[in-house]
């Protein structure tokens, strides 16, 4: 068991990250490059030993308001959903959910290959499969120490 100092700093940026994710808000950490939008579509990213899988939940949100693109490494996804508007007769009590734009963005790693990510969209639910190339990937070897 490898011994590890305790930094009360970080303990106390975690906390504010665990807090920030389950609120639903977006977070500027790790890899990922925010930028603002109204709200933030919760994503799960997987990997396969032939591609990144990034499912992305986006109910509400009509096929043709959803934008994917790719840029220098960077694949963006975008779009908006439209709030319900107040009809006569009708009052809204709560709205928890979040409405308008959103901008999700991530840097892709160097093995994969951008053109040919493929998106599809069901249910809500965005679908990019992203597939890894063969020519980037990394083989093991050994270095002589001299």
């Amino acid at each position: 068991m490898a011994l590890i100092k305790w930094e009360p700093l970080r303990d106390i940026d975690d906390m504010f990250d665990r807090y920030i994710r389950a609120m639903g808000w977006p977070s500027n950490r790790g890899q990922e490059l925010i930028t603002t939008g109204d709200w933030s579509p919760r994503v799960d990213i997987s990997e396969t030993d032939n591609e990144f899988v990034i499912k992305a939940e986006i109910p509400e949100v009509k096929k043709e308001d959803v934008k994917v693109s790719v840029d220098n490494g960077v694949l963006t996804i975008q779009g908006e959903r439209k709030q319900e508007k107040e009809e006569k007769g009708k009052k809204f009590h709560r709205v928890e959910r979040y409405y308008g734009s959103f901008v999700r963005s991530f840097t892709l790693p160097d093995n994969v290959d951008e053109t040919k990510i493929k998106a599809t969209f069901k249910d809500g639910m965005l679908n990019l499969q992203v597939p890894k190339s063969t020519e980037t990937k990394h083989k093991a070897i050994e270095v002589k120490v001299e």
